[in-house]
């Protein structure tokens, strides 16, 4: 399947909205520069009358990636991510990084999740002030798995994962291979079964969270925790108000983006 890569001239304040906006019209990567931002579609599901609307007040152009085209390169610009003195994210080919809790390889392919965007990079921050220990976790939005590997780490008692993509599935199932952590139970879905999940990780973008608000409010067990991401710092009044029914304990902000952590009353 061939790829669509579309490079558009934005100011970096502009890529994250732009990187908000395009994940609504199924991109599945993104690369940034100060200059540009790099957005990447499957070509049988590229909406290219919408996104080039969606684009009419920027500079863009379209090019058709093969494949094998687009992990060349996703490698080649992938770099390791220090968050703090907790976590560690790189590629096998970069060297073991010293000093740090907790180490995490991934591959860097098309999922999104390598702890180099905001919403990662917060996420990761707030779940080091969670106590995980012998917790029920739900990561709804797996993506690359880097959250479910974190959790795991940090002594989960388990770990259901889930995403809708198939290709993150099959990227998520390499990593967890990687990390040598086999006791995830990961497929394919958007919902889950199971309840009373002490901790539920969430980064994924506001349409779904409003989608499945309802649906996390009740997996969530009844001293549970939920922590978002995928949010833009004028989508936090909405997304409390979203989840009303619960407390916000904690807000983190990374440029434009925001991480909220709840808590149920």
């Amino acid at each position: 399947m061939n790829h669509i890569q579309i490079s558009i001239e934005a100011k970096e304040e502009q890529q994250e909205i732009l990187i908000s906006e395009l994940a609504e019209f199924d991109a599945i990567g993104f690369e940034q520069t100060t200059s540009h931002l790099l957005s990447y579609f499957e070509e049988e599901n590229f909406r290219s009358y919408e996104i080039t609307k969606l684009l009419k007040d920027y500079v863009f152009h379209f090019t058709t990636l093969p494949k094998q085209n687009w992990n060349a390169v996703w490698e080649s610009n992938f770099e390791p991510v220090v968050v703090d003195d907790f976590c560690a994210i790189r590629a096998e080919f970069h060297k073991p990084i010293q000093n740090v809790q907790h180490e995490i390889i991934i591959t860097p392919k098309m999922s999104f999740g390598t702890g180099h965007h905001a919403t990662t990079y917060m996420m990761i921050q707030q779940m080091r002030n969670i106590s995980f220990i012998d917790k029920k976790v739900f990561d709804f939005g797996t993506g690359t798995g880097i959250l479910a590997i974190l959790a795991t780490k940090l002594g989960a008692a388990s770990v259901t994962a889930i995403d809708n993509d198939e290709w993150s599935i099959k990227n998520a199932e390499e990593n967890f291979e990687k990390n040598n952590v086999h006791s995830i139970c990961l497929y394919q879905s958007s919902t889950v079964s199971e309840k009373n999940f002490d901790i539920i990780l969430a980064n994924i973008n506001r349409s779904v969270l409003e989608q499945y608000s309802s649906t996390l409010v009740n997996l969530l067990s009844s001293q549970g925790v939920l922590l978002v991401s995928g949010l833009l710092k004028e989508d936090e009044p909405f997304i409390v108000e979203l989840f009303d029914e619960l407390t916000l304990y904690n807000s983190q902000q990374n440029q434009n983006w925001i991480s909220l952590l709840f808590t149920t009353k």
